[in-house]
């Protein structure tokens, strides 16, 4: 054995220091109980109605002080049996009261690290940590700890992805971030006015239930069709001013770096090198004052979004950070799919586009809500070409291309002869691009 399997085999032998929760995790845990009864009477709010009228005040006080109790130490025990223990190879995980889980995460496929700030854990200066890592569509997290705790763990653990030894790892600390850009509340504000699904969702919410009380003259009915609506259209107005609250883009050695929320602050980075897909987004209304939507695929990671709002130049800035050496082609330079695609989809078929450059594939879809999609010629795991009835008969057909983050970006509605040129010219190019790639590698 070399004297490197030597000093591996002791680390591994050396006790791990467990640590728990922050003490306040009890109190998150003990609303499940709660949350069952809650998500019950939901369910079947008839029954839970006269299940509520045949209890008595004294019946209602008894159950109280059973529940109170038996949350408070469900929350406890589920506290006490977590633990969690940083090793020199892998993040430990340990949960379960009656059922034990123990989860190894690598560090080396460890590819971001989120801090998420809920308001009352702000209240209670407390953090939580999500973790994406490579081969999971679920994100493992510890929560809560202290917020200082949750920065300093967070450096750590990205230091050790990194490369760096383990003794060295606590004192890298975390990377220097220089601010790239900030979207004014008011410039918010005013791109949720002028997106259509604001309204569409308003007036669903408005109609449908006024149409459903003449007909059936039930308030369950109503209230059932309601209260969905009414939180759909909170969620796209409201609930996403609040989301996107003071969002700020930075940059760092790590990644591109994503503060913020109103009420809930949250903390991301976008992956150096795992980003799939970049999608600029235009509805209708946005167009006369030059704004777009930047969306992102990430290969495991639930990070989708880029730019809420921003001028077109300020955000093919940042994209080209996103995606170095790649230029996003302007609708000029978008090639329409001939005439005679005409019927396959009429009206529609104006507003899809394609431009291949040496760096990326790029397809447009969309007449009144554009949408632009640019692939990284490294990141295409397959393509393919499908061509129906219809289509064969108007001489035209589709070309897909799917990436690493299980998500597909078509180019519709392309001359046959093209599209085959298409399919064959992308393999190469997808194939000499993936043989170029850097290494997708954390601080590089």
């Amino acid at each position: 054995m070399t004297t490197q399997g030597v000093d591996d085999a002791v680390r591994e032998k050396q006790p791990m220091t467990e640590r728990r929760l922050h003490p306040v995790t009890p109190l998150r845990r003990a609303w499940a109980p709660i949350a069952v009864l809650i998500g019950w009477a939901v369910h079947d709010p008839d029954q839970a109605q006269r299940q509520l009228t045949k209890l008595t005040t004294t019946t209602l006080l008894l159950a109280l002080a059973v529940l109170v109790p038996a949350a408070a130490l469900y929350g406890f025990l589920t506290w006490w049996f977590t633990h969690f223990a940083v090793t020199d190879t892998d993040l430990r995980i340990r949960t379960g009261l009656l059922f034990r889980r123990t989860a190894h995460i690598r560090l080396e496929r460890i590819q971001a690290i989120d801090i998420t700030q809920p308001l009352l854990a702000r209240v209670a200066g407390v953090a939580k940590l999500k973790l994406d890592v490579i081969g999971t569509d679920k994100k493992d997290e510890l929560a809560f700890l202290d917020a200082e705790e949750a920065r300093t763990l967070r450096a750590e653990l990205l230091a050790r992805a990194a490369g760096f030894a383990p003794e060295t790892a606590h004192e890298v600390g975390e990377a220097p971030s220089r601010q790239l850009l900030r979207v004014p509340p008011t410039v918010l504000a005013i791109s949720l006015v002028l997106t259509g699904a604001t309204w569409g969702t308003l007036a669903a919410a408005v109609v449908v239930p006024t149409i459903l009380w003449l007909v059936t003259e039930s308030v369950w009915t109503v209230l059932a069709t309601a209260v969905p609506l009414i939180g759909a259209a909170g969620a796209s107005s409201v609930g996403r001013f609040v989301a996107e609250y003071d969002w700020t883009v930075g940059e760092s050695p790590d990644g591109l770096r994503i503060d913020h929320g109103l009420l809930d602050r949250a903390h991301e980075t976008v992956p150096p090198g795992r980003v799939q897909t970049v999608r600029i987004v235009e509805p209708l209304l946005w167009r006369r004052r030059g704004w777009v939507r930047v969306e992102l695929d990430v290969a495991g990671s639930s990070n989708s979004l880029l730019l809420p709002v921003a001028p077109r130049e300020v955000a093919e800035s940042v994209v080209a950070r996103v995606l170095p050496g790649t230029t996003v082609p302007s609708p000029a330079a978008l090639s329409r799919p001939p005439r005679r695609a005409a019927p396959c989809m009429p009206l529609w078929w104006r507003g899809y586009g394609l431009s291949v450059t040496e760096a990326a594939f790029a397809a447009r879809t969309g007449l009144f809500r554009r949408s632009l999609a640019l692939v990284p010629h490294a990141k295409v795991q397959s393509v393919r070409l499908t061509q129906g009835p219809w289509k064969r008969l108007w001489g035209v057909a589709d070309v897909h291309v799917d990436t690493g983050a299980n998500k597909t970006v078509t180019a519709r509605l392309r001359g046959a002869k093209e599209a085959a040129e298409l399919l064959r010219s992308q393999a190469e190019r997808s194939r000499t691009g993936r043989r170029d790639a850097r290494p997708d590698r954390w601080m590089a």
